[in-house]
């Protein structure tokens, strides 16, 4: 099967200079609305795993040239923990209904020549040793996040830092639609080096989260990361069954998930 027409040939290169994930418990039906047919919801303690990723990155380039020729960018992305089926077994990753960038380059190019269509969006951030603040502004999505850096944790879903820093690291492969809405491509996060701090949330708002019904979505906790180097590829995985992905308008179409 096909993951749409575009396929990473080369590794992509680079540094996680800042990661927020936000996470929130979500309601495992609502959570079914949310993927595409082929995908089911991770469940955690009955509930499934969503959140929101405010990344940014530097030196991300191909991995022959040097560090000194990456470009620098400031992403988002809204995500939903998934499992599906392959011959060898389940595996685990995460669906990507949006993905928005600061930066035009991934807007041009994303979905084009790499995997993973962004849309456009104003993200302000601002980084202290122990507190991050950002604020994303699109024109259908708004995310505004402040939060501090702890040695405290606290969690419904994973009872210790170590549990959600393993959750996490195992669901690394993402899922999103392509351009033509018909196809589902992915990006495999590879890091040289792992390691997850606990944030306090001092403020959290979503659109996207916000919009679902009223309980639907509870923010559950935070977790941040640093001058973490990775590396991108397209998902090293077996062929699995045909799947159909419903867009928004609902109606089916084919897909292939692998």
């Amino acid at each position: 099967m096909t993951t749409g027409l575009t396929r990473l040939t080369l590794p992509l290169e680079g540094t996680i200079e800042r990661r927020l994930l936000i996470n929130y418990r979500l309601d495992t039906a609502i959570a079914r609305t949310l993927i595409p047919p082929g995908l089911r919801p991770q469940l955690v303690d009955g509930s499934a795993v969503a959140g929101i990723c405010l990344i940014r990155l530097t030196h991300l380039r191909p991995g022959w040239l040097p560090p000194s020729i990456g470009w620098r960018f400031e992403n988002a992305a809204h995500r939903i923990a998934v499992e599906w089926d392959e011959s060898d077994g389940p595996r685990t990753g995460v669906y990507i209904p949006e993905r928005h960038s600061a930066s035009w380059i991934p807007v041009a190019i994303g979905g084009r020549f790499f995997p993973g269509v962004h849309q456009h969006a104003r993200i302000q951030a601002q980084d202290r040793p122990e507190h991050i603040s950002v604020r994303l502004t699109a024109p259908r999505t708004a995310v505004a996040v402040d939060v501090r850096i702890t040695e405290d944790w606290s969690s419904s879903l994973f009872p210790t830092l170590q549990d959600a820093s393993e959750f996490f690291q195992r669901g690394n492969v993402g899922w999103s639609p392509t351009r033509k809405a018909h196809a589902l491509e992915g990006l495999q996060l590879h890091t040289h080096r792992w390691h997850v701090a606990a944030g306090e949330p001092l403020h959290v708002a979503s659109s996207y989260f916000d919009a679902l019904p009223r309980g639907a979505a509870t923010l559950d906790n935070v977790l941040v990361m640093r001058d973490i180097p990775i590396e991108w590829t397209t998902p090293d995985t077996s062929a699995c069954s045909k799947q159909r992905l419903r867009t928004h308008s609902g109606a089916e179409m084919p897909v292939d998930v692998r």
